[in-house]
């Protein structure tokens, strides 16, 4: 029995990167040689087994051959008699089909038989084998390594092959789960821009994400957008959020902002009258279709709808100021708020030329909802009760209370008064 560091870590280590998740493989056992080591048998399709200690996964050698559509369609075999060269070459790219020994520092030789060291240095993304073709995840792979090491490239051979498994249809055929498993850890990595764009290339986009497609030549004015194009003005504000280190919610939220510019009348442009509410409808069928987390989809809805709203903000009165608290349901979720501020602000910045510039409305409204939450609402509603006010009533006094607050932070006479009557 043989034991090998695989995968990602000896890539990374191989990269200078720090060390995440070990993954190894065994080469020359059976199930049963496992168990009698201790490693419990965790693996439902093959056989993957957990050490006894360490609780690091330990997968059998195994082939895989495709016996139908999408990524579950596989017949797999694991022996003692598969090499670990099979084993390497039923791997995605070049770069992650490098195996080392157990003992391994991150100094020494390494198996290499498919030249991932070479592509490494050349910064290249590689596919291993033809057999690439026979899982279409391996497609939304590529980009989010792709997002993960921007400064890498497609091989040629490889798009090639990935506008190849799309014109055949495999990518119609991947789960909603996976789809959203891969883009949500690509909107995670660093240059999220760089997964849409390798996507957009070799036509998956279109087919996973048509809403998001469309955005492409769609022109916007340049006095407000200098990138004009729609589709440029998305990656920058992706990139943006990556800059900024907004969470997931935040990144998907930058994703769908503007889905409604893709719809917009050839006859308005390059205004765009109305988008918001029809980004917040192409947002809902994209959530129902990817079956999206529901803070993701709950983050994005607020942003989609109001997030001109708040661009324009600067301007508005202690009225108006509760209102738009009110619409992004801040008084009750205050912590989702900031996440929508964080995503309007990588919106704006998300813009050529301005990305060094400052958002005062993200500051602004932060410290109007602080002002607002800071109303006792329990006293407020015993002297609505004193006066003889009850349910809706109540609520009533608190809104005109927090307007009032409002209105003194603003240095704003008007205010609203206390209802003359109940």
């Amino acid at each position: 029995m043989q034991i090998h560091l695989v995968g990602g870590a000896v890539r990374d280590a191989l990269l200078g990167l720090p060390a995440g998740d070990r993954d190894w493989v065994v080469v020359g056992a059976t199930p049963e040689d496992m168990a009698a080591r201790g490693y419990l048998p965790v693996g439902r399709d093959f056989p993957v087994f957990l050490h006894p200690e360490t609780r690091e996964e330990y997968a059998l050698a195994r082939t895989e051959r495709k016996s139908g559509r999408g990524y579950r369609g596989f017949t797999v075999q694991a022996s003692p008699d598969v090499t670990l060269e099979e084993d390497l070459a039923r791997r995605d790219l070049t770069i992650n089909a490098i195996a080392a020994p157990a003992d391994w520092t991150g100094v020494g030789a390494v198996f290499d038989p498919y030249d991932g060291v070479a592509d490494l240095r050349a910064g290249i993304l590689r596919h291993v084998t033809d057999a690439f073709r026979e899982d279409p995840v391996r497609i939304l792979r590529v980009a989010r390594f792709a997002a993960r090491f921007a400064d890498f490239s497609v091989a040629p051979e490889t798009m090639a092959l990935m506008r190849e498994m799309v014109d055949g249809g495999e990518a119609d055929h991947l789960v909603p789960e996976r789809v959203w498993q891969e883009l949500s850890r690509g909107l995670m990595e660093r240059t999220p821009s760089r997964m849409f764009e390798v996507l957009r290339e070799c036509g998956a986009l279109a087919v996973l994400l048509p809403e998001v497609q469309r955005l492409w030549g769609v022109p916007q004015r340049a006095e407000y957008h200098p990138e004009v194009d729609t589709g440029v003005h998305l990656m920058m504000v992706l990139d943006m959020s990556a800059r900024l280190e907004a969470p997931l919610a935040v990144r998907f939220a930058c994703l769908t902002h503007d889905l409604g510019k893709g719809t917009t009348p050839r006859d308005e442009l390059p205004r765009h009258i109305g988008h918001e509410q029809r980004s917040s409808r192409l947002l809902k069928a994209v959530c129902e279709r990817l079956r999206v987390p529901t803070d993701c989809r709950e983050t994005a809805d607020v942003v989609a709808r109001e997030h001109g709203n708040i661009h324009r903000s600067g301007s508005l009165g202690a009225a108006a100021l509760l209102r738009l608290l009110e619409r992004c349901d801040a008084l009750r979720k205050p912590r989702r708020f900031a996440d929508v501020l964080l995503a309007c602000e990588c919106d704006a910045r998300g813009r050529g030329g301005l990305q060094e510039q400052p958002y005062p409305q993200r500051q602004r409204l932060a410290a109007a909802l602080e002002q607002a939450l800071a109303v006792s609402t329990a006293e407020v509603a015993a002297q609505a009760a004193e006066r003889g006010a009850t349910g809706p009533q109540v609520g009533e006094w608190i809104r005109r209370a927090r307007e009032r607050a409002l209105a003194a932070w603003l240095g704003d006479a008007g205010g609203g008064a206390p209802p003359s009557d109940v």
